[in-house]
């Protein structure tokens, strides 16, 4: 097995919060965070919500409900 299936295999392992966490800091690292500007009451929400996955507390939405929302705003 190669080293990418053997990652992907072990990640799926990992919790939904652990998973998310993850998902968000692979996402950072593609970027250079001297392209980002964010006003510190964005980077203050991002670790709100950062800090809620990482701890459980976190909810999230059906996808066909966020696409619905996302399709009648654009209509």
């Amino acid at each position: 097995m190669i080293a990418v299936e053997k990652v992907r295999n072990d990640v799926m392992g990992l919790s939904v919060s652990e998973r998310a966490s993850l998902a968000h800091e692979l996402i950072l690292s593609l970027d250079d965070p001297a392209d980002l500007d964010l006003s510190p009451a964005q980077e203050s929400e991002i670790q709100r919500r950062l800090k809620m996955v990482r701890e459980g507390t976190a909810t999230g939405r059906a996808k066909a409900e966020v696409f619905a929302d996302i399709r009648s705003s654009y209509s």
